[in-house]
């Protein structure tokens, strides 16, 4: 009597024949290859050539064998909005840009990881007022974010009082595991009203989760690659940095390495670097001296700014050297902005600490001028403590 076995097993159809005396078996694997085919997609709103005001519509068409999971837009080079389910379709405030002519890519992914981006559509903005100044962006930062608490809340209403040209999270985004669940339950309907602005970086309560999959399945193409969650991108007049402290940093590793041929590539004059564990803290953490690769490569470079959360408090450090010895010629001005929402640690005393409360939320608002920054720590309403600066240089 023969007996025949059919499973499907990493993309392989096997096929077992055996006889009853066990004289004959015969297994033959017949490859079934994964889908490779990328998405089609192209930008149907705003039409080339168009001239537009205001809110505007971002709309696409994409489709794919295996199904389209989402879509972002880009305007010169910087995501403005991110859809997951059909129809493709956002809305984009046109003042984030300055006035004249601009170019939207649509990028879409599909159920098997597939990526496609659009050609470019070239349109012009022309805002009464003239809309915010390219050179002149504004971001506003924080970590340690989102839970069952309403210190998000809290938080993701100054994000929409300020309107930032970009959100920068430092990390601990969705507590306590970074689940995808959590990110849907805590983070999309408080910070998440920002999410088409938002840059993340990872912490470690993301890779609670292997992999950090939720964090990468709700930021999706924003978070960057999901084996490496470090990225780089310009804004304004910046080269900003997103590192992901999560993961190999040593001085031979890969993401340092990286770090090191990204800040040699870019011509801007001003740098700001952002990840999770502090490189110098007093609260419920000490100095994370592990990151020192980190501070090295982007003193070498003469960057400028670090943001970093973990430490559920604000502190502004600086400027200091790898070693954190003050250095005001060279050395890189640190803000732990761990306020997001989650909870307050204590401070302990730091007599490198220029400023710093436990006591509020709040986020650090920058305006990215050409050849220097202004800094303020909006705290939520109804706290009064205020840190601020204006028109710190570059190096």
């Amino acid at each position: 009597m023969f007996v025949i076995g059919r499973g499907k097993r990493a993309g392989m159809i096997v096929v077992l024949i055996a006889v009853a005396a066990g004289t004959l078996l015969v297994s033959s694997a017949v490859s079934q290859p994964r889908d490779k085919r990328p998405p089609k997609v192209s930008i149907t709103a705003p039409s080339a050539g168009a001239t537009v005001s205001g809110t505007v519509t971002l709309a696409a068409s994409a489709s794919d064998n295996v199904g389209v999971t989402r879509v972002t837009w880009s305007v010169d080079g910087r995501q403005v909005a991110l859809d997951s389910s059909a129809p493709w379709s956002q809305t984009w405030d046109s003042a984030t840009v300055a006035n004249g002519g601009h170019t939207a890519v649509a990028t879409a992914e599909d159920a098997a990881g597939n990526v496609r981006t659009s050609a470019g559509v070239s349109f012009t903005v022309n805002n009464s007022g003239g809309g915010t100044p390219t050179g002149d962006p504004v971001i506003a930062a924080a970590g340690d974010i989102a839970g069952s608490g309403s210190g998000d809340e809290a938080t993701a209403r100054l994000l929409d009082s300020i309107a930032p040209t970009a959100v920068l999270t430092t990390g601990d985004n969705a507590y306590d595991n970074g689940t995808l669940a959590e990110f849907n339950t805590y983070y999309d309907p408080t910070w998440g009203r920002h999410r088409a602005v938002t840059q993340p970086v990872p912490g470690n309560h993301e890779y609670n989760t292997t992999g950090a999959a939720g964090y990468f399945d709700y930021f999706g193409a924003a978070a960057g690659d999901r084996a490496r969650g470090y990225y780089s991108f310009d804004l304004g007049a910046w080269h900003l940095i997103a590192l992901n402290s999560e993961i190999p940093h040593d001085t031979g590793s890969a993401q340092v390495a990286w770090l090191r041929s990204d800040l040699a590539a870019s011509a801007a004059k001003c740098t700001l670097a952002y990840w999770h564990k502090p490189r110098f803290t007093a609260g419920n953490y000490s100095d994370f001296t592990e990151y020192t690769p980190f501070w090295q490569a982007l003193w070498d470079a003469n960057a400028d700014v670090v943001l970093a959360g973990h430490d559920h408090n604000y502190q502004r450090y600086g400027p200091l050297n790898p070693a954190g010895v003050a250095d005001s010629a060279r050395g890189i001005r640190e803000f732990v902005v761990g306020t997001g929402g989650r909870s307050h640690y204590a401070l302990r005393l730091d007599s490198r600490r220029l400023a710093g409360t436990a006591s509020a939320y709040g986020v650090v608002k920058l305006t990215l001028h050409p050849a220097s920054f202004d800094f303020s720590f909006v705290p939520e309403a109804g706290q009064t403590y205020s840190d601020s600066g204006s028109a710190i240089g570059c190096h």
